[in-house]
């Protein structure tokens, strides 16, 4: 076994560097590879499956919802994109031109989309003109473009995929009340199927997006301490829809401005399911989104009947589980070490023995368990040992969250944390920018999360200044 291990290459420990681990995971997992273009990457068939797994599971739970796809162009004139002045403000830097068509220099300027709220409002001023054309209910799924200075795969791209939701809405109140249901949209999502608990709660006006009056947000924690934002829900009440002149006559008869929300996810994602999960053997991949949730390695495979048995499970279980034989001229040690590297949650064993007793073994990916089941119960045992497997990732991560969360209550014992452990900080906060400035500045990065929507009462100051403190905050370094 160990000979055969060699076969696969070595991943660098997280502890060695974590990095690299990383590195090391995306690329030998084969999720990515690098293009010619800095900053964008391929997304190789097992990592673009894990991505149309989180698409089926998204798009559905949003379609429960009462929302629509749709699709709006890649390209927004900048005379566009100029309407809404903290928008364009926030999004500058980022921003990408076109100026040449074909041969021709064009007459304006074009930037790719890095998101799409100008596009909507556009459109929605042409689509809404009375109360009974609200609510509308929007998704898009796209790529868009953020001209990043530092990249990593998954985690920051100059172009990626993403769903982005714009909605439109009759009340404050009703838009309101959707930012905050499509946020605990993806917590849910976050933990039914990524396995991945996080804090939830609302950004600081720093921190918000660009145009918004209020942004949510999810932070799950890594297994290095460094939080990554997760998912942004945006109420944008309705300054879009007055940049844009965008009105309806409403339930009295007299002209309103309809209220705007925004919310989106990215393949952000991946990277916080490899952070969160994984460990120095590679991936380790919740069922509900892995591209193979089973896999057949059949033992002895040159034996009279082995291949035969394994095709027949294969067929058996591809009615209900997505499932791979691996009946490649690879030796099994070889294989045992591949699919673990690719963070399948459950192996399945089957040789002559075992077809003579009518059984096979199950492997947990994540506990490595072995078991001993009857092929008469493959499918209930197949079962159970997926909800095994999600659960175990739930109760690690949950644990990983809970052992990197801390709290400070003087601006030395803050430093001391971030120095010494790291994780989130829950500290309480005056309200002043001046505050969240000046702790990014001494740190050398810790930034405010979130303030959780269960605040808990650490003082009656400011961690940075002394003065009363109006919220507690959750602060820590970022992807």
């Amino acid at each position: 076994m160990a000979q055969d291990k060699k076969l696969v290459e070595q991943i660098t420990s997280m502890d060695v560097d974590f990095a690299q681990w990383y590195t090391d995971v995306v690329k030998k997992a084969e999720l990515m590879d690098y293009s010619s273009v800095k900053g964008c990457m391929i997304f190789r068939p097992y990592g673009y499956a894990i991505w149309e797994n989180i698409q089926r599971e998204l798009d559905a739970r949003f379609k429960a919802t009462g929302h629509e796809n749709v699709y709006m162009p890649m390209f927004i004139p900048e005379s566009l994109l100029q309407r809404e002045k903290d928008h364009v403000e926030g999004f500058a830097p980022e921003c990408a031109w076109v100026t040449i068509g074909g041969q021709n220099e064009l007459s304006e300027r074009l930037c790719v989309r890095p998101t799409s709220e100008t596009l909507f409002c556009e459109h929605f001023k042409n689509i809404i003109h009375s109360y009974r054309d609200l609510p509308k209910l929007y998704n898009q799924w796209c790529s868009v473009v953020r001209w990043e200075k530092t990249t990593r795969p998954f985690l920051r791209t100059s172009e990626f995929l993403w769903q982005e939701g714009h909605t439109m809405h009759e009340t404050a109140e009703e838009a309101k009340a959707e930012t905050l249901r499509m946020l605990k949209v993806y917590e849910d999502f976050y933990f039914d199927a990524l396995a991945i608990p996080a804090i939830t709660g609302q950004k600081t006006d720093k921190e918000k997006f660009a145009g918004a009056e209020q942004t949510y947000t999810i932070e799950p924690m890594m297994h290095n301490g460094v939080a990554l934002q997760g998912g942004t829900s945006h109420y944008f009440g309705d300054g879009f829809a007055k940049a844009f002149d965008i009105t309806f006559t409403d339930r009295e008869n007299k002209v309103s401005y309809p209220h705007q929300t925004s919310w989106g996810v990215s393949t952000r994602m991946i990277g916080a399911i490899i952070m969160c999960h994984g460990d120095d053997s590679g991936l380790i991949l919740p069922p509900k989104i892995a591209p193979i949730q089973a896999v057949i390695i059949p033992i002895a495979q040159h034996k009279e009947g082995v291949l035969e048995k394994a095709a027949e499970l294969r067929d058996r279980l591809a009615a209900k589980y997505r499932v791979k034989l691996d009946d490649s001229d690879q030796s099994t040690g070889w294989k045992f070490s591949q699919y673990e590297m690719k963070g399948v949650p459950v192996r399945i064993e089957l040789g002559p023995r075992d077809i003579e007793n009518n059984s096979c073994v199950l492997v947990s990916r994540v506990t490595r368990e072995k078991k001993v089941v009857s092929l008469d119960s493959l499918e209930s045992e197949v079962d159970a040992m997926l909800a095994q497997v999600h659960d175990e990732l739930v109760a690690r991560a949950k644990k990983n969250l809970a052992a990197k969360t801390h709290t400070a209550t003087t601006l030395d014992e803050f430093i001391d944390v971030d120095k010494n452990q790291g994780g989130f900080i829950k500290a309480m906060w005056c309200g002043d920018v001046a505050c969240e400035d000046k702790i990014k500045d001494i740190t050398g990065g810790v930034k405010s999360r979130c303030i959780p929507f269960k605040e808990e009462k650490l003082s009656d100051v400011c961690v940075c200044c002394g003065k009363p403190a109006k919220h507690m905050v959750v602060w820590g370094r970022q992807y």
